[in-house]
């Protein structure tokens, strides 16, 4: 973790930057507060650790605006004063804590520790991976019980990834993160710390993996298998990889997959070169001819390099050039220009280096890494013909033409996504017990019906027993292809991003190249993505109405109208005004990077494209949209939801649980007598109970529940695949547990217990919309209070269970 020390005393100054690097901190220091804001403004830091009295700019005045700047790292306080009216101007001008000279070094130690929790994504004070433990109040780190003897730049890098457990850090984050500006390593160096790491954690008895690396962008904590059951999801952050394969491996054989399919598309585009350098060569070449190559080419410099022909996006981008010149072309000049399309033409023949899955290492098992169709269909011809196209969407499969061959397959192999037609066996209410049998399959393997039978009742049934997809026969393996592709894209989003409450991000893309819309779609979609794309930007306005983007991507070079027109209509709009535009361009010179950034552009990046630039910079932006987002999401005093987040996200597990046929629980808490308590003991040991509480939800429900306060002392939790039945056995356990805790009033001399009441409704039984389930949840904890407190009571029930039973 890297602090910035802002002190003018050099002799004060260096007794912490050598107590602190001792302690295993990358440590900066700032002698007066212009240059502390300077070095701020160009670096990341984690903790700043201010003076007050400061030449130039006071400790005061730098702490007010950084926080009027946006920036949100804590802020420690060191004062030579100890009363509180200078105490309360430093808080309110923003800083988290403050700390009294001349201080104890344990003090000091303790809260940065504490502060850097608050902030960090894993706020616990022992920083845990499954069996892997780092305790940052005594720098010791084991794993499964055996301590590991780290240099201190092993210990911070360890301890960096993980309080961010799911953030992938690239090259120069992390030198940013663990090493003062004057001290920067190489690269090299930074590969160096890594290795050491891995082979200390793989003595220490922990996977080999268990730092990975993540394609083209850097380094994160390998995801560890969800231990909660399958129907409960994940939370929000950066993406895991799939099952059995990274995510590097799932794009590059999913862009060949791409590839494949705009092969004869990107033909056609290169006869049409054929045809103007040929017309040029007659002196035959009309105006119309001409802009269609000149288009096309442009076409084809910005996509062919990233499918990995990148000699082809430097040939097209020439022909391009010359075409640009059109009748003014010398004769040598037109020779050229035919000898260019027939070296694309060429090129274009051969495989693309870089997306050539079969250059993949095999696993140490020697088992085939990509996902397992299994077709479960009696047409066998037809089967295969899935089974052989599947080999270029990045799957494997298998086929199984009998209810008997498919339970055999279902036990040996675990497929990842079943196709599977229910007229396999007659009548076909035996087949769909398969389907049953799938859906409730440890992990649930998602299917897609298709079937030539496809009544309403007979669509109806798939959906209730569980079918992701239903497909219509006849269909053709791609078509089919690209469903289960959808369907997969689809479950590993919900896997990786969760539901608890967040929305998934939306990328809308606009561009004319339907191949680079189809590469876009594949690069992006395994980042658990929502990826919404548009050819033709005449429906721009409509499109972006109907999807709302989180973030937009734009194409500069479009026919009829541009994406500099587009970003305009954005910026003039004031709604869409502050969404996130990335430019995508073929072009780099100044001229057009001035335009877009003129226009009101985030960021650009240049065609080809490189697949993880272009992620590094949109998981960039929505970092940050994502800290925006939870300044209005989270309620300050309690960290959990606010009410118009839990509605938001309430009513989206209330969806889910429709489409998947799952039960959902509403339930209502009620701190009891919180104003006798503020009026009492004071308002401020009130908001201790608040934080407390809330806490406690977080704790008990972890990211298996959407939590949130409704109002006052009121909180709300959403369950998702749960009965009333285990809702009440969670609820009684927070019951449980806050009536044990002893809180003790600010003034330090009275002690206090507190309850809580609860009332709890179920999706469908007590209600099928949210206003329904609220009214049953809130009469239940009506009936609760009634009762005298410290119950718990179930909508339709008139019996409760007693906290103190």
């Amino acid at each position: 973790m890297k602090i910035l020390v802002v002190e003018d005393d050099e002799a004060v100054a260096n007794v912490l930057s050598l107590l602190l690097s001792r302690h295993n901190y990358a440590v900066e220091v700032a002698a007066d507060g212009q240059i502390a804001w300077e070095l701020i403004e160009v670096y990341d830091y984690d903790l700043i650790l201010l003076d007050v009295l400061l030449p130039k700019l006071d400790g005061i005045s730098l702490c007010q605006r950084l926080r009027s700047h946006g920036y949100q790292m804590p802020i420690l306080l060191l004062t030579g004063q100890d009363n509180s009216q200078d105490k309360a101007i430093g808080l309110d001008a923003g800083a988290d804590d403050y700390i009294v000279k001349p201080f104890e070094q344990q003090e000091l130690l303790a809260r940065i520790r504490a502060l850097l929790r608050r902030a960090s994504v894993n706020p616990a004070p022992v920083l845990e991976w499954g069996s892997l433990q780092l305790n940052p109040a005594t720098g010791e780190v084991t794993y499964a019980e055996n301590l590991l003897s780290l240099t201190p730049k092993e210990y911070a890098l360890l301890e960096l990834f993980l309080r961010n457990s799911r953030r992938v850090f690239s090259y120069g984050a992390i030198q940013d993160h663990l090493w003062a500006y004057e001290d920067v390593p190489s690269e090299d160096a930074v590969r160096t710390h890594i290795k050491t790491l891995r082979q200390k954690l793989r003595t220490a008895g922990a996977p080999a993996d268990s730092i990975e690396t993540v394609y083209g962008i850097g380094y994160r904590l390998k995801p560890l298998e969800s231990k909660a059951k399958n129907r409960q999801l994940e939370s929000f952050n950066l993406p895991s990889t799939a099952k059995d394969e990274p995510i590097e491996q799932q794009t590059l054989t999913a862009l060949s997959g791409v590839w494949n399919r705009f092969k004869a598309r990107v033909n056609k585009q290169i006869e049409i070169l054929q045809q103007a350098a040929t017309a040029l060569m007659n002196q035959a070449l009309d105006r119309e001819l001409r802009q269609q190559a000149e288009q096309e080419a442009h076409t084809l410099a910005g996509s062919l390099g990233t499918f990995g022909f990148t000699e082809g996006s430097q040939l097209a981008n020439r022909i391009e050039r010359l075409l640009q010149a059109g009748e003014s072309l010398k004769q040598n000049e037109i020779v050229c220009l035919c000898e260019l399309v027939a070296a694309l033409r060429q090129e274009v023949k051969q495989a693309p280096e870089e997306l050539n899955v079969a250059t993949y290492e095999e696993p140490i098992d020697g088992s085939d890494p990509r996902p397992l169709l299994l077709v479960v269909d009696s047409d066998r011809p037809w089967a295969e013909q899935v089974v052989k196209e599947a080999a270029s969407w990045g799957f494997r499969g298998a086929i199984a033409s009998t209810l008997v061959q498919a339970t055999a397959r279902l036990e040996e192999q675990s497929p990842t996504i079943a196709l599977f037609d229910p007229t396999i066996a007659q009548p076909t209410e035996d087949s769909l017990t398969l389907l049953v049998k799938l859906n409730n399959w440890t992990p649930p393997i998602p299917v897609l019906v298709c079937t030539a039978q496809g009544s309403l009742t007979e669509r109806l049934e798939v959906a209730r027993l569980g079918g992701q997809a239903f497909l219509h026969k006849p269909v053709t393996p791609t078509q089919t292809l690209e469903a289960v592709l959808q369907v997969q894209q689809r479950v590993e989003m919900f896997r990786q991003i969760g539901i608890c409450g967040v929305t998934a991000v939306r990328v809308m893309i606009v561009d004319d190249d339907p191949k680079i819309l189809a590469a876009l779609r594949t690069l992006l979609e395994p980042w658990g993505l929502q990826v919404t794309t548009l050819e033709d930007p005449q429906q721009f306005c409509q499109i972006l109405e109907a999807t709302l983007p989180d973030l937009l991507i734009l194409d500069v070079g479009m026919p009829n109208v541009s994406g500099i027109e587009l970003c305009r209509i954005v910026r003039n709009d004031s709604h869409w005004g502050s969404l996130p535009i990335i430019f995508l361009t073929a072009h780099i010179d100044s001229s057009t990077v001035n335009q877009v950034f003129a226009t009101g552009a985030d960021d650009f990046v240049s065609k080809p494209i490189v697949g993880p630039e272009l992620v590094s910079r949109i998981l960039n932006r929505l970092e940050r949209i994502q800290l925006l987002r939870s300044r209005t999401e989270i309620d300050q005093m309690t960290m959990v939801y606010n009410r118009q987040k839990s509605v938001q996200a309430t009513n989206q597990l209330l969806c889910l649980a429709r489409q998947q046929g799952q039960p959902l629980c509403l339930a209502f808490l009620d701190i009891d007598c919180l104003k006798q308590i503020n009026d009492r003991y004071g308002y401020s040991t009130g908001d201790i109970v608040l934080r407390q509480c809330g806490q406690l939800l977080r704790q008990i429900f972890q990211q298996q529940a959407v939590v949130a306060r409704w109002v006052g002392e009121e909180f709300v939790v959403t369950l998702y695949g749960a009965t009333k039945a285990e809702g009440v056995e969670r609820l009684f356990r927070v019951s449980q547990t806050l009536r044990q805790q002893r809180f003790t009033s600010t003034d330090r001399d009275r002690q206090f217990r507190v309850t809580v009441s609860a009332g709890i409704a179920q999706y469908p039984d007590d209600g099928t919309d949210l206003d329904s389930l609220y009214r049953a949840a809130r009469a239940a904890l009506h009936q609760s209070k009634l009762a005298g407190c410290d119950c718990i009571f179930s909508a339709g029930t008139s019996s409760s269970i007693l906290a103190s039973s």
